[in-house]
């Protein structure tokens, strides 16, 4: 899918490969537009970050000096992320107060279901 306009990437995620982070990166910059891409890492990450920092350095970007001294990982470590990436917990980008106002706002399942039996109920009486 090519979406026209798309001039930022977030990738929240580490991709596993340099393969992966230049096929999400790539949605900017299409068709000669300039595009910008952030990417979030922690320390788990460092394996992966030399191939991924190549990369960008090789487009003509400016890459941290400590990025490029990275370890380089060896393939049965390469093949071990890409078949079973970090596990993290998950992010959201809606606010807490938001969550809890839209909780206090729908009714639960069984709440639901209490008031229609009411309502069965009521209507079977008043026959």
């Amino acid at each position: 899918i090519d979406f026209k306009g798309v001039n930022m990437v977030i990738n929240y995620d580490l991709p596993t490969s340099a393969v992966e982070y230049i096929h999400r990166i790539g949605r900017t910059g299409r068709a000669g537009h300039t595009g910008k891409a952030v990417t979030f890492f922690t320390e788990d990450d460092k394996p992966l970050l030399r191939s991924i920092a190549n990369v960008i350095q090789r487009a003509g970007c400016p890459v941290p000096d400590y990025l490029k001294h990275l370890p380089k990982l060896q393939s049965k470590q390469k093949k071990k992320f890409i078949k079973k990436p970090l596990e993290r917990e998950s992010i959201r980008t809606t606010p807490e107060c938001f969550l809890k106002k839209a909780k206090r706002k729908t009714k639960t399942t069984k709440e639901i279901t209490k008031e229609k039996k009411k309502v069965k109920e009521h209507k079977n009486g008043s026959k």
